[in-house]
């Protein structure tokens, strides 16, 4: 996905972070989900481009990391 596109998508959604995340700042990391993809950003830079990962892939990952 190119990063305008990104971009556009990300002003339409809602970002929330983890639950465990504190509000003291730190390095966290944002998500919104979309109808294709999972965006994924530096909640310390939201001005940046988010990283678009596809949902299946998304839920590999949470699963793999909930088994951690």
């Amino acid at each position: 996905m190119k990063p305008e596109a990104t971009a556009a998508i990300s002003a339409q959604r809602g970002w929330f972070k983890s639950s465990y995340s504190s509000g003291e700042g730190g390095e966290c990391v944002e998500v919104a989900v979309t109808a294709h993809a999972v965006l994924v950003r530096d909640s310390k830079d939201p001005a940046r481009p988010a990283l678009a990962v596809g949902r299946d892939g998304w839920a590999r990952f949470v699963q793999h990391v909930g088994r951690c």
